[in-house]
């Protein structure tokens, strides 16, 4: 089985709930002879590796979804620093705005850039974008709203 950042941020939030219920254990006075020394220490401290637990978790879910790389499967060339700003000659696209220029890609050719962007449209549908795209993308989408993943994942 392959974890995923949702796992994690589960598990997250299962160790920050039992840490809550072993602290409001351990807010019951211990019924223990007066002058002896407090049996409930090692509960405490186990409340704080839990919580301690489930912020690492979250980090670890925030990570993992950092370094998962989803291919942009959109199908028209654009560049990646300025968007739908190419002209096409002889098998060649260039950016109209920086000038880079690379072969140009088969009709129907996934992009292929690392998806850094959620798009939702006003009907609900979520389509994942490179930074590329979603230039282009901003220009024609009247509704949509544009989240950074980064920001999606927190």
């Amino acid at each position: 089985m392959t974890v995923t950042p949702a796992q994690l941020r589960a598990l997250a939030s299962r160790a920050e709930t039992l840490a809550a219920e072993v602290r409001a254990a351990c807010d019951t006075p211990a019924d223990v002879r007066p002058g002896a020394p407090d049996p409930l220490v090692g509960a405490r401290q186990a409340a704080d590796w839990l919580t301690r637990a489930g912020d690492d978790l979250r980090q670890a879910a925030t990570d993992l979804a950092r370094t998962q790389v989803e291919p942009c499967a959109m199908t028209w060339a654009v560049c990646p620093d300025h968007g739908n700003t190419l002209t096409s000659m002889a098998g060649v696209s260039t950016c109209r705005v920086c000038g880079r220029s690379r072969p140009t890609p088969r009709p129907g050719e996934p992009c292929g850039a690392p998806v850094t962007w959620k798009v939702i449209d006003p009907a609900g549908t979520e389509t994942r974008m490179c930074a590329g795209h979603i230039l282009g993308a901003r220009a024609v989408s009247h509704g949509a709203t544009f989240i950074p993943l980064d920001q999606a994942l927190t």
